[in-house]
């Protein structure tokens, strides 16, 4: 039976970051890292569907060596097995990098039927890696998906338009990203934690992939990163009779542009 994928990204913890409001830079020294807080609902929209399909659910990731930390999480959430491609030292990672990665050990894999990755990651805002692999790999792409389920060897799934919604139908293979809201991840259990230690996993280097040098070089440079800090005006209206002040405040609001 087909299997399905599940990419998922190993991000700093978000909460952790702190930001210089001087200089504006972000430290990271003290951020633990952390299996994106979306690509968890991402895995439990996959263990659904691979239920479903009624093949593997195959975890994979790509990233440094630090990223071998979120197996065991990700195990714990369902997954059958888990496997990272581990970045040579000084691989920079954009989208085009990510997507010939992930294609190439997902060609690997082999009897893949399904691809599911989170439409954003959390860390880069970035909505490029699912149809990027699609391209690579030659399936179509079905995006913004809120949801799914795979009957009779194809995809059924419901996309997000904002103020509407769409329903399509594909043939598997089939790349989808899906929004957060597609399946709210359970917190794992103590027992799907022991569980997820006795699952296989396997580590992969990105030079046994045979890929060429233009695969592994990124198309895009960051040249700055800097946090945000807000301007707070610290503004009191304390004179007055009630109504006054709430006049007052509306009219600052206004002139600020705010309403």
């Amino acid at each position: 039976m087909p299997r399905t994928v599940v990419c998922y990204k190993w991000v700093t913890a978000e909460g952790d970051l702190r930001v210089d409001p001087a200089t504006r830079e972000v430290d990271t020294s003290r951020a633990r890292s952390k299996v994106s807080d979306y690509d968890r609902n991402t895995i439990e929209a996959a263990r659904i569907a691979a239920g479903q399909l009624g093949g593997e659910l195959v975890g994979l990731t790509f990233g440094g060596p630090g990223a071998k930390g979120s197996v065991k999480d990700v195990l714990s959430r369902g997954v059958d097995r888990a496997v990272h491609v581990v970045a040579d030292e000084g691989v920079r990672a954009d989208g085009h990098v990510t997507a010939r990665v992930l294609a190439a050990q997902i060609g690997a894999l082999a009897d893949v039927g399904l691809v599911l990755c989170t439409e954003g990651a959390s860390d880069t805002y970035a909505h490029e890696t699912g149809p990027r692999l699609g391209q690579v790999l030659g399936w179509p792409v079905v995006t913004n998906v809120r949801e799914l389920r795979v009957e009779d060897g194809r995809l059924h799934a419901v996309r997000d338009l904002g103020a509407e919604a769409e329903t399509v139908e594909c043939d598997l293979p089939a790349v989808v990203t899906v929004v957060p809201e597609v399946a709210p991840a359970p917190i794992p259990g103590l027992k799907a934690i022991m569980a997820g230690g006795r699952k296989p996993s396997e580590q992969v280097a990105v030079g046994d992939l045979g890929l060429p040098a233009d695969a592994l070089t990124a198309r895009t440079q960051v040249p700055s990163f800097l946090g945000y800090v807000a301007e707070r005006r610290h503004v009191r209206i304390d004179e007055g009779e009630p109504a006054e002040r709430v006049a007052a405040l509306v009219a600052g609001l206004s002139q600020d542009g705010v309403l």
